[in-house]
């Protein structure tokens, strides 16, 4: 039988709701198209939630990581997304990146990693350089944790440099956007009903 799988999106928008965002629409696209996989998704926007700064799974007081984490954990496929300022992640991002180092600590009950056996892609929009650079950090961070990369599992877009044409602008998503979508959605739907029904070794 098919394994039956779940996504979460996590827009590191600098934007709360309900403005618009180039980084939400890059998002919506990459769950519709795990859709045609399969998978079920949902998708919150960081800066909408208290996510308090500090490197624990609960900071306590008005801290909502934790409701986060929760969604981080049930998930199969985490679809990490940011938009680009000065060519690096946005701040929400690099906060929401902080507050998973708490999970190198966490194990199963088999010994291992918490969220070994998970996959993650990568989301990116800006019109400025810095999608790879970026890229390369998320990647990095989210496979120490545990999660998994599928091969091209990024997602980009770099409007003109120093312009003001934004990604939810454009009249229609832009053919190799399109194809990178479909490709990273493909491939992490793959890898993790593979390590869904088969994951790592706990030895």
């Amino acid at each position: 039988m098919t394994a039956q799988l779940t996504a979460l999106a996590i827009s590191c928008t600098l934007k709360p709701s309900p403005a618009d965002s180039s980084t939400d629409l890059l998002g919506s696209q990459i769950l519709a198209a795990l859709g045609e996989h399969g998978v079920t998704g949902e998708s919150v926007r960081a800066v909408d939630h208290v996510i308090s700064p500090g490197v624990e799974a609960d900071m306590g007081g008005d801290d909502q990581w934790p409701t986060l984490r929760e969604k981080v954990h049930a998930a199969d496929i985490l679809v990490f997304l940011t938009p680009t300022w000065m060519g690096q992640h946005s701040s929400v991002a690099q906060r929401a990146l902080e507050r998973l180092d708490a999970e190198l600590s966490e194990t199963d009950d088999a010994g291992r990693p918490i969220l070994f056996d998970k996959v993650a892609i990568a989301g990116i929009v800006g019109n400025e350089d810095g999608a790879h650079h970026i890229a390369a950090i998320l990647f990095q961070s989210l496979n120490d944790i545990g999660y998994s990369v599928p091969a091209q599992g990024s997602v980009y877009w770099n409007g003109e440099a120093m312009q003001t044409v934004d990604y939810k602008d454009l009249p229609e998503t832009p053919e190799k956007v399109a194809q990178a979508t479909a490709t990273a959605a493909r491939n992490a739907a793959h890898l993790a009903r593979r390590l869904k029904s088969d994951g790592y070794p706990a030895e």
